[in-house]
Order: C-alpha cells, then sequence, then structure tokens
C-alpha cells in the first residue's frame, strides 16, 4: 500500500462520508423553496460556474504558474456546494435555509458542470494541451462519491427524519475527524512543497477570495434576505470534491498541494470575513 492510494483511499471515504451527513441534516422542503426560485438559482449558477472559474483562470494567466498548480487551482475554482456555506452564513447573520438549499443544488450540480468546466479551461494552462481530464470518468466516480451519498442521506431525512436526527451527530464527529486525518496526511507528505509557497501566491489566493465575495455579493439581488447566502456558498469552494478531482485525476502532484494550500486559506479567511460581518458590521 503506497502512501498516495492511502490518500486517495481516504478522500474518497471522507467526501462520501461528508456528502452522506450533509443530506441528513437537509429538509427536502427547504430544497424545494429554493428549487422554485429560479432568479437566485441562475444568479448562484453565474457566480459559481462562470465568475469564479473566471477570475481563477484570470489571475493564473496573469501570474503565469506552473500547469499543475493552475489545474489545482481551477479544480478548486469549478466545485462550489462546501459544507462551510450555511455556518458561514449564519455568523454573518444571513439566510441560513437559503444557504443550505444552495449548498445542495450546487454540489449535485458540480457533478456534471465540475468536469465539464474543467475539460474546458484545462487546456488553457499549457500550449501543448497535455492538461486533460476524463470527462465522463469524472461524471461517474463524482456520482457514486458524492450524488448518491447526499441523496442517500436525503432520503433518509425524509422517510426517517428521527433516525436521520440520532445519526446526524455522530456522522459529524466521523466527518471532523475523517478530515483531519486527511489533511494531517497530505500536509506530511507535501510538507517539503507547502513550506516553499511564497508571499506571492497568498496574495493571489486573498485577491481571489476578495473577488468572490465580492462577485456573488454584486450577483446577489439588492434588498434580498438570501444575499449572504449567495455571497458565503459561493465565496467557499467544496475541497472535500477538488481533493477527490484532484487526487485523482493528477495524483502525487502539485495540484493536489495547490488544492490543500488554497482550501485551508479560503476556509480561515472566509470564517473570518463571517464573522467580522456579523459581529461588527452587523448589516
Amino acid at each position: 500500500m503506497t502512501t498516495e492510494w492511502l490518500i486517495r483511499f481516504l478522500v474518497s471515504i471522507t467526501l462520501i462520508e461528508m456528502m452522506m451527513a450533509t443530506g441528513m441534516g437537509v429538509r427536502v422542503h427547504d430544497l424545494r423553496s429554493i428549487g422554485r426560485n429560479s432568479a437566485l438559482l441562475m444568479r448562484a449558477a453565474i457566480a459559481n460556474y462562470v465568475w469564479v472559474p473566471l477570475v481563477t483562470t484570470g489571475l493564473l494567466l496573469w501570474v503565469g504558474s506552473p500547469p499543475l498548480i493552475c489545474a489545482g487551482f481551477l479544480i478548486v475554482a469549478t466545485c462550489p456546494g462546501a459544507a462551510y456555506g450555511p455556518p458561514f452564513t449564519a455568523m454573518a447573520g444571513g439566510n441560513v435555509t437559503a444557504a443550505v438549499g444552495l449548498m445542495v443544488i450546487l454540489a449535485a450540480s458540480s457533478t456534471v458542470f465540475a468536469p465539464l468546466l474543467l475539460r474546458l479551461l484545462l487546456p488553457l494552462m499549457t500550449e501543448s494541451h497535455t492538461l486533460q481530464v476524463d470527462v465522463l470518468s469524472m461524471i461517474v466516480m463524482l456520482i457514486l462519491s458524492q450524488l448518491l451519498p447526499l441523496f442517500a442521506g436525503l432520503a433518509l431525512r425524509h422517510y426517517h427524519p428521527a433516525l436521520a436526527a440520532r445519526l446526524k451527530p455522530p456522522a459529524d464527529v466521523v466527518s471532523t475527524g475523517l478530515n483531519v486525518c486527511v489533511l494531517g496526511l497530505i500536509v506530511a507528505v507535501r510538507f517539503k512543497m507547502l513550506a516553499a509557497i511564497r508571499l506571492q501566491a497568498y496574495l493571489g489566493m486573498l485577491a481571489l477570495v476578495v473577488a468572490s465575495m465580492a462577485g456573488a455579493w454584486l450577483l446577489g439581488q439588492t434588498g434580498s434576505e438570501n444575499r449572504k447566502a449567495m455571497t458565503f456558498t459561493t465565496s467557499v469552494r467544496n475541497v472535500a470534491v477538488a481533493l477527490e478531482i484532484a487526487t485523482t485525476s493528477f495524483p502525487a502532484s502539485p495540484a493536489v498541494t495547490a488544492v490543500l494550500v488554497y482550501g485551508l486559506f479560503q476556509t480561515l479567511l472566509v470564517a473570518a470575513g463571517a464573522f467580522v460581518w456579523g459581529r461588527l458590521i452587523g448589516c
């Protein structure tokens, strides 16, 4: 058993467990209410599948990052629907129900849109077009590891709410433990790469986070109670899914390191932004 195989295995198990736990915490009624809001869904689609990938591509081309680093950032950029979106929205005083609905819808839709976007954007990062993804196999992989566990959790919550309520807390604890194990293992294996990251890279990541939040806020409907939900579900990307794609498509490469570094950086920064927004700004 190699270290890379162990990383891929743990990432897959973590994603499956997280999606199952996420589904157990969501009511179908909440999804229906968000699904009927076509204007919100259209704005969220533009923010997550047009704006964030476009800004990421522009920053990468401007900086001139190595191809595999670019691949890692593009993978993160095309993977919305992170589980941190709703709690960050709550910290900022936003509509948590809308954030939960958007999180689930974006996570489900990324099963198809992320591979398609990567197929389109990755060749832009290298003249030789060597960075490619197998769209069909990636969609199948995400259906098995993301979509089906998510729907299984939703079904359990819908048909057996009492059982889902009992299983949800321990499932969240397991999710946390698995995430710590995955992140710790990748940090240990990629420590030299992580230590070599320059200040310029962090400034670029800061620009990407700020641009993601600003774009989502501007695309949100003025005066809507869902505006904060849109901002935070867009600005924090789904690192679990991104790691699954990176470790499968580009194992033992800087792409995995890029996903990990940006995932940690964006989570801490967006969490700080949500805290300041909710506690100090209060608007």
